[in-house]
């Protein structure tokens, strides 16, 4: 088992099973909703999510005529992924909002040729 929240703490969740993948994706409306290059998501069976508090606060905005996300109203949190209409039994979970990560081992890369184009630049590492 495993549990997860978003960043205030309101929303927090378990997760009964290992994910049936992980995926970085690269498309544009993952870009914009994580404010990221990419976003990384972990894919369960919905059966084996339960919330253990704060689902008043998880709100939902449908990106596409396919796609739902899902977030806290409070910190603004992504938490979940999912396309309803086409696979109902499962449910995408934002990876970084899971307390325990450890289970990561291959990931998929989604939508690649539309990544950030600065996304492979050099990384200067400056001390904080």
């Amino acid at each position: 088992m495993n549990t997860g929240s978003c960043l205030c703490g309101e929303i927090q969740f378990k997760v009964s099973a290992t994910p049936q993948k992980v995926s970085h994706c690269h498309c544009f409306m993952c870009q914009k909703q994580h404010g990221a290059a990419f976003a990384t998501y972990a894919r369960f069976k919905r059966v084996d999510i339960t919330y253990l508090s704060g689902i008043e606060s998880l709100r939902t905005y449908r990106s596409s005529a396919e796609v739902e996300r899902k977030f806290c109203m409070l910190c603004g949190s992504n938490i979940e992924w999912a396309m309803p209409a086409i696979m109902s039994d499962c449910v995408a979970i934002a990876l970084a909002s899971l307390d325990d990560q450890s289970f990561v081992g291959e990931i998929k890369v989604l939508h690649r040729q539309s990544s950030a184009q600065w996304l492979d630049a050099s990384c200067v590492i400056e001390d904080d």
